[in-house]
């Protein structure tokens, strides 16, 4: 960390550019609402209150007598007080610390054949992008560098809407049935009693759900600690559903590989940079893209027909496993550039809010069970965290599409609200009505018997002892089973045995070597401490 990065010189830079249109604020550089509110934002040196009054000391309250009380009546005070007391949002409950930046997503290749969707409709063709990247489990105030899984999540604004693709930056996740989100959740926040982190409620969630092992890999590899954000594919993880211009579906899963290489920290050095540089990885990012070193990467899709879903040796809709890429190749699509800083963190990144749900005809949602959990519960969430109407904030608004529906009102509506236009449908009054060439039609057959399927013993291990025995390298192993000893050793000894149970049932080698290297770790913790002799 330096003090002479552009991070740190953030406030000298904004201060000397003030005046320049280029570095207008965020509302007046791009227009997304054009509102005459955010067009003056900023504009004038004078000082005013909310309301837009001038006003006379921000540095004194208003006393009768230079050592007298303070009149009520100084409503300078008021408003600001009273606007600092609600400054803070909710937190979001995952993924609360993280780092966003624009850009665009060009088209390199055609994929017309597997998609309708305008995005995708003509190589060269560019759309804007918000990306957010995240750490999962930490509070905001947590440190990017502690061992984790990452968040890596985009905002398309395309002409059909918003598509958000909400991912995360290993091609696999720790569950597959939505219902045990919460408990994931909770398992790897804070004890509810001493409100600290606790390797027991960790691990015994872990271990008991052994479709956790495959993810649980990964992130105890280095790539649990990447090196800043630039330097991580994203994945959408999930299974998606593609239409082409006849409404033919295939499968797809997305791929975003990083152009600045895969670089990843050894736990001593991910440790040393959360003592020293706990926003290394947003410090990182503003940085590069702050000298003009754009980050890019490359996108792809992995294409699945319906009728290889069906044969599939495992379940396709699956989110613990991949889809092998020899049988299912990456398919070029082209290439997302972030060239842009967020003009203010809480406005471009603290309030932006992904779901799954937001979708644009071309593209729809599969039988993934997380995948279909998720649609509710990220819009949902961010209701609850930016209200009702958060897609007009700024940053969420799908300025590129003309938004025409029957929702109204609700706290902090800053559109015209559709004037006088009919608020119901249908109606006879030239209100918006259904056009169903343009939307999705995403028609299949399901059938089935109602009930509570069993998912949790659909194979977790076999893909897993694949990637022990053919993707990593002898050091990749070392480290895994070091940074795994690490965190079971501080565990009651039932789970460390459970643990070792489950990842013998990945590889016996595996197995092994976990086991020896807890039992080293018990030796010597139990081990007195050396005589000290003068």
């Amino acid at each position: 960390m330096s003090n002479n990065d552009k991070a740190s010189q953030q406030l000298q830079d904004h201060s000397a550019s003030k005046g320049n249109v280029q570095a207008s604020n965020l509302c007046k550089a791009i227009s997304w609402l054009g509102h005459p509110c955010y067009l003056n934002e900023g504009d004038s040196d004078v000082l005013t209150s909310s309301e837009g009054a001038p006003i006379e000391s921000l540095t004194n309250l208003l006393t009768i007598g230079p050592r007298g009380p303070a009149l009520f009546q100084n409503t300078t005070y008021l408003d600001n007080q009273a606007h600092f007391n609600r400054e803070r949002i909710p937190e979001r409950v995952a993924h609360a610390k993280g780092a966003g930046a624009s850009g665009y997503l060009e088209i390199t290749n055609d994929i017309t054949q597997y998609c309708k969707a305008k995005i995708f409709e003509k190589v060269g063709k560019r759309t804007p992008v918000t990306a957010r990247f995240s750490t999962v489990a930490g509070e905001k105030g947590s440190a990017d560098t502690e061992r984790d899984a990452h968040g890596f999540a985009l905002k398309f604004y395309t002409e059909e809407g918003n598509w958000d693709l909400a991912g995360i930056t290993s091609p696999v996740f720790l569950v597959r049935d939505a219902i045990l989100f919460p408990s994931l959740i909770h398992a790897v926040k804070r004890n509810p009693a001493t409100h600290l982190k606790d390797p027991n409620m960790y691990w015994d969630f872990m271990t008991l759900n052994r479709q956790t092992t495959h993810a649980l890999m990964m992130i105890y590899t280095n790539r649990g600690t990447p090196d800043g954000y630039r330097h991580t594919n994203g994945y959408g993880a999930h299974a998606f559903k593609m239409l082409d211009a006849h409404n033919n579906a295939v499968y797809c899963k997305f791929h975003f590989k990083t152009n600045q290489g895969v670089q990843n920290l050894s736990a001593q050095r991910a440790k040393e940079l959360t003592g020293m540089d706990p926003d290394y990885a947003i410090r990182d990012l503003y940085n590069a893209i702050a000298e003009k070193n754009y980050p890019s990467w490359n996108m792809y899709i992995q294409v699945m027909t319906l009728e290889q879903a069906q044969t599939f040796q495992f379940n396709p809709f699956d989110v613990t496993k991949i889809w092998p890429h020899a049988e299912y190749p990456l398919i070029p699509v082209g290439r997302l550039v972030l060239n842009r800083n967020p003009s203010n963190y809480f406005a471009e990144v603290e309030q932006i809010g992904f779901s799954p749900a937001s979708l644009v005809p071309g593209i729809a949602p599969s039988p993934d069970k997380v995948l279909q959990g998720r649609l509710f519960a990220y819009g949902d969430t961010q209701r609850h965290r930016l209200g009702a109407n958060f897609s007009q904030i700024p940053v969420n608004c799908p300025f590129n599409a003309i938004v025409s529906n029957y929702q109204r009102d609700g706290p902090m509506n800053v559109t015209k609200n559709d004037g006088g236009d009919p608020n119901y449908y249908p109606n006879s009054f030239n209100g918006p009505t259904v056009d169903v060439k343009r939307a999705s039609s995403d028609v299949f057959y399901v059938a089935g018997d109602v009930n509570y399927y069993k998912a949790e013993d659909e194979d977790n291990f076999t893909q897993a002892g694949n990637f022990w025995r053919n993707v990593l390298t002898a050091t990749e192993k070392n480290n895994l089973v070091e940074n795994l000893v690490d965190s079971l050793k501080m565990t009651q000894q039932f789970i460390q045995e459970r643990a070792v149970q489950n990842f013998t049932m990945v590889d016996t080698e595996f197995g092994n070597l976990l086991q020896h290297g807890l039992m080293v770790a018990r030796i010597n913790a139990n081990r007195p401490p050396p005589s000290y002799h003068p």
